[in-house]
């Protein structure tokens, strides 16, 4: 807060002062000390006036309107008025004798009431100088008393009572209190009841300790409020807002209470502002501020919210202390007197006064200085002290204006001095001055001036120096006013805003608004300007092409409206009202044309008024005098984004585009990084048809595609043209095309809503652009509304499309003719048109839609016109046409169809055609059955089965033999069926087992189905039989056992087998089983032989296992050891040198058995080639004679039966057969052998001499293998 002034006199140090403000202006302060004069001073400090008394001042009060001031003093009955306006003191005799004590004006009216010690009382009525003495009003003095808004008067005096007066003196209520009455108001208490709005209640301080308060309206519930001891006294207290009451205590602290009857007696608030103590409470109600004092210090707080300190002002000369504290009614200025006899005035609010002109500011800083500025270039302040308080302040390129009332004062800003250069008086009260660089424009009951500045300076004609708007006969009110470089621009009552063009001194443009226009706002080139209506409606108006917009949530409380300044940033302006900012932006050239949007709001600090808006930056007047810098929340990107978020960054980039900030709106991308704000800057400069810019983005985001097309528009220079491609580039297709309408090129519109397929807006465009193009436009519709089933339609637009001289293009329309007739019904047109159109196509497509309508014989003539015989087939087929798809067969190749004709023949009995076309259909089975049950052809089915593999047919072609009987053929087409276990049944019934065996053998057979045979085989006692099929299943134990109990008929074929099972097996143990008997282990042969001393026969036996050596891998040297030392016992010593020989290998030398090896070894060393022949007998088959050992016949190659007792093959007439087991054996050598043994050394069951009989006839035991 800002001192304007402090008064010191001399004569008033030392004792407390009295001083009372002029009410309702505040002009004049009224000043006394203990000098015995009433000095008046103008609200600069500046003394006016004396009033020179007969003793000290008692007390003194202006009235209502502030003109006279009544002061009554010591030692007289006189009362002393000084008049205002005058300047002029006179007295009045109050006619009472006593010393006067109370003086107070009514608040209505011009009633002073008088009280004397004595409590007599004097109403003295100003106006008409009457005067109503009242004696005895109290018995004692009076002291305090208050007026109420209807003139009843309310006195206090030391009799401790309270009188209620009229205007005319008479007492109404009179009221006794406990003690002495103080500091008398009147109010209204807080009630629910709003209804009355009189001033009823009477508060008073009674002893300095308690709060009295009386309402006239209930007189018998007065109520007395006492507070804590230790607050002190009640130094003074105020009434405010809805009946709250502020009461200020000795000891520093204020307490607030509200008078509503549920609150009372409760605090609201309270505060310990002083510490020491507390002299004074002053409240403004105007500024809503209330002002406590003591301690060397004023605090003020706001009513609002009590908490906040407003302001805190030390005064720390002032030992002393404070005394009184006093606000003027419009809570400009706050006056304090001391102690010690001093008066300081403070300024706490200023009129908030201030202009820019472009990018320089003139403000009010305190009640005669104004600051001029100019932020943005960084000049610096300059402070003009002018000589009156102004009523407006107005700033150009080069000068200065402050004025009140009907004069202004104009002054020279120089480049460092300001000089004053000539006071002009205009013809009528001015509201505002504006002020470019030449001239001046003064506004004034609804009149604008018009004139130079410097007249002195410029060489013009009289006419040009100034001029008086409206003309004469214009019968207008002028209510607003604005200058730029070029114009005078005004608006009116009746709604026109005027240009007139300062140049040539002449009107050049004028627009007529249905309603008077309140204020306007141009932009710093007066191309755009900004009005308010009287609706409180805000407009751009562009006065180039005379449009104007309306400007959108344009709230009703707005006080003003500031351009941007910053010369990158034209179309956006702010408009303000006393708590917020909103940014607006006007978006001239854009797809959808000139609008105006609303970008944000921003929040304003209290009673911060804008001046000047520059690149976002908002600078704002304050009550105190001072300048400050406000952002506007809709231009956060200049700030620094280092640490912002990415969600507030994306909201950030949606300011910029909106702002048109491309530039930071492509920095704020790069930090995203990010597709989807790439593609919202892109979209932005489409839709401000920013062409470059966008080319620029999009080629940063890699999108050749819109680069290529934006390349190929960018140099168009319609608008309209240029605004419709980018509209479509946009999406917004519809704005396109009433862009493309509006242009030089209205084809472009049909272009677009063919490459969109939108055929109806295009058949439409077509009709008034280009009717050569219906044609295929109809086509197009046409295909779509066929795709959509609108079959009707499509049928007409297929029809419209139709040229006559356009081959392709009308086949394509015939065909759709000749689909849409068949869909609609008119199915012989339709039929029709496609056997006459060229397109095979048409027809398959045609049938098939027949098809669906159950339209069978057209469907298949079209088919077969078509060459579609597979579909033209099937639908005869459908309607039973056997001859057609007779016809139609050689050329179908779908088998479902010849199947479909097969069973037909076949229903019919026409079996040889059934059996070709099954053919065809690959119905083997159903051939088969037919060949079998109707053709009685079963060779053909029995190849076909081979041929074809096919089960099923397998299976009904071995049906077929079984009822013949012939159960080999049915086994054999049983196994090829997979039908084993039937085949097997009927083979084990039938005796054919063998039959089964070799197909089975022949067959891929799973190891059950082999086990089966064995098993057959094993109880049949066929041992070779059994052991093949246990070998084939696995089983190689049971299958060696089996080859080794067959009769000496199969005993070479078993042997064979018997060494292959063991080679299969890998088992030792086999092996060993193996050469056991082969050596004789098992049948004792060679042991045999070796024990009974026949060394011959030993050797003969083993030379026969050692020929087949290779047989057993794992007992090669003990065989052959064994062989070696028989031979050579039995003087076969050539035979005994061979395998001698073979013996000394290297790898079988080291595993010769130690006692023979060197026996052996001279056995090779020194050979002795000389060998016995081998005794010869004639073989049982075909008497051939062969060495007796040799079971395999040279002359008829037949295997012979070999003898159990010697291992000589049989002889004819030389056999017998074992009765257990049916082995052959030598009846001679056999009987030999039983003289020592006891049992049969094949099957080791017990045997005896007579058990034995020589066989006379054994041809059933030589039988060849053929025969088998």
């Amino acid at each position: 807060m800002k001192r304007v002034f402090s008064l010191l006199e001399k004569t008033w140090l030392g004792t407390p002062i009295q001083f009372t403000w002029q009410k309702t202006s505040g002009n004049y302060l009224a000043v006394t000390g203990a000098d015995h004069i009433v000095k008046i001073f103008d609200r600069h400090g500046q003394k006016r006036s004396e009033i020179n008394l007969s003793g000290n001042c008692v007390t003194m009060d202006w009235d209502k309107d502030g003109d006279i001031l009544a002061v009554i003093a010591e030692k007289s009955s006189c009362i002393y008025l000084w008049d205002a306006n005058t300047n002029k003191t006179s007295q009045l005799d109050s006619g009472l004798r006593d010393q006067l004590s109370f003086l107070l004006w009514s608040k209505f009216g011009s009633f002073l009431a008088v009280g004397t010690v004595k409590g007599n009382l004097l109403i003295y009525n100003h106006q008409t100088s009457r005067k109503i003495p009242v004696i005895g009003k109290h018995t004692k003095k009076i002291t305090c008393g208050c007026w109420n808004a209807e003139n009843m008067l309310a006195l206090g005096g030391e009799d401790k009572m309270i009188t209620v007066s009229n205007q005319e003196g008479d007492t109404i209520r009179q009221i006794p209190v406990r003690s002495e009455p103080s500091d008398m108001q009147f109010s209204m208490m807080k009630t629910d009841d709003r209804t009355s709005t009189a001033e009823s209640t009477i508060s008073v301080v009674v002893g300095k300790k308690t709060l009295f308060l009386f309402n006239l309206n209930e007189p018998d519930n007065p109520i007395d409020l006492e507070f804590q001891q230790h607050y002190g006294n009640i130094v003074c207290y105020s009434w405010y807002g809805d009946g709250y009451i502020m009461i200020g205590f000795s000891r520093g602290t204020f307490v607030v209470i509200s008078t509503h009857i549920r609150e009372i007696g409760q605090e609201i608030f309270q505060a310990r502002d002083h510490k020491d103590s507390l002299t004074s409470i002053a409240v403004s109600q105007t500024l809503n501020k209330a002002a406590t004092c003591g301690d060397n210090c004023i605090k003020i707080h706001d009513l609002a919210e009590l908490k906040d300190m407003y302001a805190i002002v030390n005064l720390d000369d002032e030992h002393k202390g404070l005394s009184t504290l006093s606000w003027t009614d419009d809570g400009q200025l706050l006056a304090l007197s001391t102690q010690r006899g001093s008066l300081h005035v403070f300024l706490t609010k200023l009129p908030i006064l201030g202009d820019a002109c472009s990018t320089r500011i003139a403000y009010l800083t305190s009640l005669l200085e104004v600051t001029v500025a100019n932020p943005v270039e960084g000049e610096l302040p300059i402070t003009v002290s002018v000589d009156v308080e102004p009523n407006f302040v107005a700033v150009g390129l080069y000068h200065l204006a402050v004025g009140m009332n009907n004069r202004a004062w104009f002054y020279v800003l120089g480049e460092n001095a300001v000089k004053k250069l000539k006071d002009v008086e205009y013809l009528g009260t001015v509201a505002s001055v504006c002020l470019y660089s030449d001239y001046a424009s003064a506004l004034f009951e609804g009149k604008v001036q018009l004139h130079l500045i410097e007249s002195e300076m410029l060489d013009t004609q009289e006419e040009r120096e100034t001029r008086l708007f409206p003309a004469v006969d214009d019968k207008c009110r002028i209510l607003c006013h604005a200058l730029t470089g070029d114009f005078l621009i005004y608006g009116t009552d009746t709604g026109v805003i005027q240009y007139f063009y300062i140049e040539d001194w002449q009107f050049v443009n004028d627009y007529r608004h249905p309603v008077s226009v309140k204020k306007i706002f141009p932009d710093p080139n007066g191309t755009r300007l900004v009005f308010i209506d009287e609706k409180s409606d805000g407009y751009v108006y562009c006065p180039v092409n005379d449009a104007t917009y309306e400007i959108p949530d344009f709230s009703p409380t707005i006080k003003g409206v500031l351009w941007e300044n910053w010369p990158m940033d034209k179309g956006v302006f702010i408009a303000y009202d006393d708590d917020k900012v909103y940014t607006y932006v006007f978006h001239k050239d854009t797809i959808q044309g000139s609008k105006v949007i609303l970008a944000g709001g921003t929040k304003v600090p209290f009673s911060h008024k804008p001046l000047l808006l520059y690149n976002g930056e908002l600078t704002c007047q304050t009550q105190s005098g001072k300048i400050n810098n406000i952002y506007l929340s809709t231009h956060r990107f200049l700030d620094t984004l280092k640490d912002v978020g990415p969600h507030e960054l994306r909201q950030v980039l949606t300011q910029t585009l909106m702002l048109k900030r491309f530039p930071d709106a492509w920095e704020l991308c790069k930090i995203l990084n990010d597709q989807a704000a790439w593609n919202e800057l892109a979209r932005a400069c489409l839709h401000h048809m920013e062409v470059e810019f966008a080319i620029r983005v999009y080629r940063t985001i890699g999108n050749v595609g819109m680069v290529m097309s934006l390349e190929q528009i960018k140099g168009i220079e319609d608008y309209n043209l240029l605004a419709g491609h980018l509209a479509m580039f946009s999406d917004d297709f519809n704005l396109a095309q009433d862009l493309y309408l509006a242009s030089s090129c209205p084809v472009a519109a049909l272009e677009m809503r063919r490459d969109l397929q939108h055929w109806d807006s295009a058949l439409q465009l077509a009709k008034r652009l280009a009717p050569d193009q219906i044609p295929f436009i109809s086509k197009e519709y046409a295909i779509q509304l066929e795709f959509t089933g609108d079959y009707a339609n499509a049928l007409a637009h297929y029809e419209k499309g139709i040229t006559g001289d356009n081959k392709e293009h009308d086949e394509v329309c015939l065909a759709g003719v000749a689909q849409m007739s068949i869909r609609m019904g008119d199915i012989r047109r339709g039929v029709n048109q496609a056997l006459k159109h060229p397109s095979r196509v048409l027809k398959r497509d045609c049938g098939a839609i027949l098809e669906n309508m159950k339209q069978f014989s057209e469907a298949a003539q079209l088919y077969e016109k078509g060459l579609y015989y597979d579909k033209a087939a099937s639908v005869y087929i459908r309607c039973k046409n056997w001859a057609k798809v007779g016809e139609l067969l050689p050329h179908v190749s779908s088998p479902k169809i010849h199947l479909q004709y097969a069973k037909a023949k076949e229903a019919d009995g026409r079996y040889k055609e059934a059996v070709v076309a099954y053919e065809n259909a690959k119905q083997w089975n159903s051939v088969i059955r037919i060949y079998l049950d109707h053709l009685n052809n079963p060779e053909k089915a029995v190849s076909i089965v081979r041929e074809t593999q096919s089960l099923e047919g397998a299976k009904l072609v071995a049906r077929f033999f079984l009822q013949l009987g012939d159960y080999g053929s049915a086994i054999q087409f049983l196994v090829i069926s997979k039908c084993n276990n039937e085949a097997f049944t009927l083979a084990q019934q039938h005796n054919k087992m063998e039959i089964y065996a070799d197909i089975i053998g022949s067959e891929n057979t799973t190891n059950e189905d082999y086990q089966s045979i064995a098993l057959y085989f094993e109880g049949e006692k066929r041992h070779f039989q059994a052991g093949k099929f246990f070998l084939l299943c696995g089983q190689y134990s049971r299958a060696l056992k089996h080859f080794l109990k067959c009769p000496s008929s199969e005993d070479n074929a078993a042997i064979e087998m018997a060494i292959e099972t063991v080679g299969q097996a890998k088992d030792e143990l086999l092996t060993s089983q193996l050469i056991d008997h082969l050596m004789g282990e098992s049948d004792g042969m060679p042991k045999i032989h070796v024990k009974n001393g026949d060394h011959m026969k030993g050797a003969r036996m083993l030379i026969r296992v050692a020929n087949n050596i290779s047989k057993f891998p794992s007992h090669i040297v003990p065989i052959l050891t064994s062989t070696v030392i028989e031979c050579h016992r039995a003087g076969l010593k050539n035979s005994a040198f061979g395998f001698a020989a073979m013996l000394m290998r290297p790898e079988y030398r080291n595993k010769i058995d130690a006692k023979y090896k060197k026996k052996i070894e001279a056995m090779v060393r020194r050979p002795d080639t000389s060998e016995t022949e081998e005794a010869t007998t004639p073989c049982p088959f075909c008497e051939f004679l062969l060495p007796e050992c040799e079971l395999l016949c040279p002359g008829c190659k037949n295997n012979i039966p070999y003898c159990i007792a010697t291992g000589r093959h049989m002889l004819k007439d030389d056999w017998a057969v074992c009765p257990h087991c049916d082995f052959p054996a030598l009846y001679s050598e056999f009987k030999v052998m039983l003289s020592t043994e006891s049992t049969c050394p094949m099957c080791s069951e017990r045997l005896n001499l007579d058990q034995l009989k020589k066989t006379s006839d054994c041809t059933q035991y030589l039988r060849t293998e053929v025969e088998q």
